[in-house]
């Protein structure tokens, strides 16, 4: 039986001093995202979502190639290497539709969420009831290609926005690697020159 709302999203307010520490650069964004409570197994990464369909494999599969053609432009689309790619995406996406219409519920990927991320953490909804202080395993892939693994603490959970599902959680990172971080704000900054280049040539 579904629990009530106010059941699912208690909700908590963080400490000032931790929204302090909260890093400087935010933007919202659309990424593949996993996640789960850190002591729970890997299977564990998607348990509480509906099951992989056709389009969210679509999605997951085809996101990182066509961020590469985004962000690589002409130079990537005139390459010998787009036809391979394009070809083990499509292998790729076929074997894991085969295998999600043979035995629902089998096919463990990403899906594509909505978030907004900085260096200090990353905010999403989830159907899923967390409370403050959960602490969640997370795996992020940032375009086109980059995987990052890491571990990051509920600090607030509020009831989801209007006309959606469960609630929203805001995440502050506990153990992220140097690299890690540096990938991130990376990303965020050439998101951040993206949008302000389209902006620019809209006008």
């Amino acid at each position: 039986m579904t629990p009530p709302r106010d059941v699912w999203c208690r909700i908590s307010h963080s400490d000032p001093k931790n929204e302090e520490r909260r890093e400087w650069l935010r933007i919202d964004d659309r990424l593949l995202l996993e996640y789960r409570l850190f002591d729970e197994p890997a299977a564990a990464m998607n348990l509480y979502l509906p099951p992989a369909t056709e389009d969210t494999i679509a999605t997951a599969v085809s996101k990182p190639t066509m961020d590469l053609l985004a962000r690589a432009g002409e130079t990537f689309a005139g390459s010998p290497l787009l036809p391979w790619v394009s070809k083990i995406d499509w292998m790729l996406e076929t074997i894991l539709k085969s295998l999600a219409k043979s035995h629902p519920g089998s096919v463990e990927i990403a899906r594509l969420t909505n978030v907004d991320i900085s260096a200090g953490g990353v905010g999403f909804n989830t159907p899923r009831q967390f409370q403050a202080d959960d602490v969640l395993a997370l795996k992020l892939i940032l375009p086109p290609f980059s995987m990052v693994e890491t571990t990051a603490r509920i600090i607030r959970v509020t009831t989801a926005g209007k006309g959606e599902v469960g609630c929203h959680v805001a995440t502050q990172f506990v153990e992220l690697a140097g690299d890690d971080q540096e990938l991130i704000i990376r990303h965020i900054l050439q998101v951040q020159a993206e949008r302000l280049r389209a902006r620019k040539t809209a006008h």
